[in-house]
């Protein structure tokens, strides 16, 4: 298992896309923090990964809160692997976009990520390895309407990830990205509804959603010695969506 004896923290690890990676960590030997906002669920992926015979522990954290950024770090220590998964996503077009939502996205992803990672960082450094993985979005690589904001917080993630992995190379520390393409979680299908999600995965050029475990194998890989000559790049996972150019 290539992630014995480490410890992998995966930020919103409580549903969807960040679970599933805790999951494959957690099967790979990693013992997992599992962080997010809901304990309830927290605890769920906790039990889940002890029941098929892992290690895990749930802390709470809510990456809008600088406050509790600091203390995910603390309570998380020195990590071997970093997922950056949390994220906000409350949609909406320009001429709609009202200020609370707008610093709720700029506050959890941007700042949040950016904060948690110098913090964790420094041990990664001083033992000359790590791995961080950032997960971005398609929404940073093509004009989406209705994503201008969140599309930009996931532009800031891809250009922490070239600018971290130039200046964390000499010390052992990968730093990669992930772009998800149209994928279904719950929180996805509540947000823009069944029918219109649907509607999305036909302009796939796979005509199908992608999955999560999907998502979570390739944030595995890029965080896996298997990667282990590969940091600064984003990896995009869309079933060929931003192949089709002109759409």
């Amino acid at each position: 298992m290539q992630f014995t004896n480490k410890t992998a923290l995966v930020t919103g690890s409580t549903s969807g896309i960040g679970r599933e990676t805790a999951l494959l960590l957690a099967a790979e030997g990693a013992f997992v923090v599992v962080s997010g906002r809901d304990a309830a669920k927290g605890a769920d992926t906790v039990a889940a990964i002890e029941a098929a015979g892992g290690r895990a522990v749930f802390v709470a954290a809510d990456l809008a809160d600088l406050g509790s950024v600091r203390r995910l770090a603390g309570a998380a220590g020195e990590v071997d692997v970093l997922v950056n998964n949390a994220g906000a996503f409350p949609f909406a077009p320009t001429l709609e976009q009202g200020l609370d939502a707008f610093a709720t996205l700029m506050d959890t992803n941007v700042r949040g990520t950016y904060f948690l990672t110098a913090a964790l960082v420094r041990a990664m450094v001083a033992k000359g390895a790590g791995s961080i993985v950032n997960v971005g979005s398609i929404a940073a690589l093509s004009g989406m309407a209705a994503a201008s904001a969140y599309g930009g917080t996931k532009a800031a993630i891809e250009a922490f990830t070239r600018a971290w992995a130039v200046e964390f190379a000499g010390s052992g520390v990968r730093v990669n990205a992930v772009a998800p393409g149209h994928v279904r979680t719950d929180n996805v299908v509540d947000m823009i509804g069944e029918e219109a999600f649907e509607e999305l995965g036909r302009k796939v050029p796979m005509r199908r959603l992608g999955s999560a475990r999907e998502i979570a194998e390739a944030i595995v890989f890029l965080a896996s010695p298997r990667a282990g000559y590969i940091t600064g790049v984003t990896l995009a996972a869309d079933g060929g969506f931003l192949a089709l150019g002109d759409r």
